[in-house]
């Protein structure tokens, strides 16, 4: 297929709409100046082309090289259905670029006098003055600076000027990415950079290090004998973890398969998993809201993997097999719910996301026949063989023992060891009890999707407008 950025600025949607199907294809990657496609499509007007990127997950407030948002070139070239589009998903309304321009001095520059309308109604700063000391109203026509001045005192804005400071060095923006990241498969050991040992698991050796200047970690296979077979089997599976088309999957970025090590790359992320964030001390307050938002990004995830066929086998679903993602992107540094005394950001939490992180999945030659996590585990997968296991219905049940767990903040059957627990849940009945403080839709939910008869647990796609629905009345 030829160049994605030509097909987007020509408007090919089918092609698009292919090109995303592919999961190694990254939909947030950026051209030779850091357009990523949504830039472009914003920038020529497509708007079914726009709407299929957010849908899929692309970034909102992704900046280019000048520091441009997509809302950016919406504005200078008019397209006021992308520009209401990309305010209703989010995006930074008073965004400044390498020149301190927002959003409204173009609209007003070039003419636009709807969309700067829609952009002061929508909390677009009239005062904000770039680096050279202008405002949008200093940039606008006399009648439409005098309309503008009008609406924002109305909407009670201090009209005072706003002197341009540079936020640059708050490190908020996030630029699109390094398109040749996601080009990478095999890659040399020798190219990695092992800085920090994380943890040995059961799994293997975790480490941080660096790849073509990114932060990664890289996990070392824990292997008694890595032989010709495995290395085999490794270089056909690890290819469908690199799902780079999904905005709550955290893919595989590359593989070293040099025995005996075969070491799985993937993104650093320093928050760490979902376990990390309810049970450690990261700091960060989850409360039922986010709660709710790390439900819905964890079951659209699982709808995705769900869709693929064939299905990802023998991948578990736990709170550690769940990472969570600082999007930075979507702060708006202006809003004051992220000011601090110091003028530091604060209150990032809401802007937390919750990924599926592919480098957990259990290779088939891996700890054959071992099961480390139980609690997360639905009875008939504790009781039959992996082939006679309806796995959609399986991965229900363990979405909501993590549910609960969002809940309630507790580590289910905590005072049990592994074993316990398999043989408890597999054999004796054991199950989670519902505290009597969880709400009644959450534990209706819960009684739902843990069934005990397989057949009648839902789908995520039928639980995911359920969840929606109690965010909006939370």
């Amino acid at each position: 297929m030829d160049d994605i950025f030509t097909k987007v600025r020509e408007g090919n949607a089918f092609h698009v709409r292919v090109w995303l199907d592919n999961t190694e294809n990254d939909l947030n990657q950026g051209d030779d100046h850091r357009f990523s496609l949504l830039h472009w499509a914003a920038k020529e007007g497509h708007t079914s082309i726009c709407d299929m990127l957010i849908q899929r997950g692309a970034r909102v407030n992704a900046t280019n090289m000048g520091d441009d948002t997509a809302l950016h070139l919406a504005c200078s070239q008019g397209r006021r259905d992308i520009v209401l589009m990309l305010l209703h998903n989010k995006a930074n309304i008073n965004a400044i670029n390498e020149h301190g321009n927002t959003p409204l001095h173009y609209a007003c520059f070039w003419g636009h006098d709807q969309i700067a309308e829609d952009l002061v109604n929508n909390g677009a700063m009239v005062p904000m003055a770039n680096k050279y000391d202008e405002t949008p109203l200093d940039k606008a026509k006399p009648y439409l600076a005098k309309m503008l001045k009008e609406r924002a005192s109305i909407m009670g804005q201090d009209l005072q000027k706003i002197p341009f400071k540079d936020r640059s060095w708050l490190g908020y923006k996030t630029r699109s990415r390094d398109a040749l990241l996601s080009r990478h498969q095999g890659i040399d050991i020798s190219q990695l950079t092992m800085v920090t040992h994380m943890v040995n698991t059961h799994s293997g050796e975790v480490w941080r290090g660096l790849w073509q200047d990114n932060d990664i970690v890289a996990k070392v296979l824990s292997l008694r004998e890595c032989t010709v077979r495995n290395s085999r089997d490794f270089q056909e599976e690890f290819p469908r973890l690199r799902i780079f088309n999904h905005q709550n999957i955290l893919p595989v970025l590359a593989c070293c398969n040099q025995p005996p090590n075969l070491v799985v790359i993937s993104q650093f992320m320093p928050y760490g998993s979902l376990f990390n964030v309810l049970h450690g001390e990261t700091g960060i307050v989850v409360d039922q809201n986010q709660a709710l938002r790390f439900a819905i990004d964890i079951a659209k995830g699982m709808e995705f993997l769900h869709s693929m066929e064939p299905m990802i086998p023998n991948l578990l679903l736990t709170s550690k097999h769940v990472m969570i993602d600082e999007d930075l992107a979507k702060i708006n540094v202006d809003d004051p719910k992220y000011r601090s005394p110091d003028g530091t950001i604060a209150g990032i939490d809401e802007d937390l996301t919750a990924r599926i992180n592919m480098a957990d999945y259990k290779f088939s030659f891996h700890e054959k026949g071992k099961l480390h996590a139980p609690a997360w585990m639905a009875p008939e997968a504790l009781q039959k063989k992996p082939e006679d296991i309806n796995v959609r219905s399986a991965d229900m049940w363990s979405f909501a023992i993590l549910l609960f767990e969002l809940e309630t903040r507790e580590v289910p059957f905590a005072d049990l060891t592994p074993m316990e627990i398999g043989m408890k849940v597999a054999l004796e009945g054991l199950r989670i009890s519902i505290p009597p403080g969880i709400s009644t839709h959450i534990s209706k939910l819960l009684k739902i999707c843990m069934n005990e008869d397989p057949g009648k647990r839902p789908r995520f796609d039928m639980i995911i407008p359920i969840l929606e629905k109690m965010k909006q009345t939370s």
